[in-house]
């Protein structure tokens, strides 16, 4: 699912939203998720998983073409851990079920 069909489904399930309307939730939403992990938090969404920063240590790798080796600087990376709920809904192959906060 990309994310012009993530708002196209909010446009459909929800009528009185417009396109424009739904295409500024999705912005909105994942600038803001993308906003708490830049500044080192952790965002959990229950049901669905939790996202956080996950750090890498400097290392020393491998030129593959010429063999020498080289410094690879630490980096900070976004990490996503599903939830229970998810992980049995994608194993049995069922899409999840509506919580009671979603109707």
């Amino acid at each position: 699912m990309t994310r012009s069909d993530l708002v196209e489904e909010l446009a459909a399930r929800f009528s009185q939203l417009t396109h424009r309307d739904a295409e500024l939730a999705v912005k909105t939403v994942l600038d803001a998720m993308s906003d708490a992990l830049v500044r080192g938090h952790r965002i959990e969404i229950r049901g669905f998983g939790s996202f956080s920063i996950n750090r890498r240590p400097p290392r020393v790798g491998r030129n593959p073409r010429s063999g020498e080796s080289v410094m690879i600087p630490e980096k900070r990376v976004p990490h996503f851990k599903p939830g229970k709920a998810l992980r049995e809904a994608v194993d049995a192959g069922t899409p999840v079920p509506p919580t009671p906060a979603d109707l």
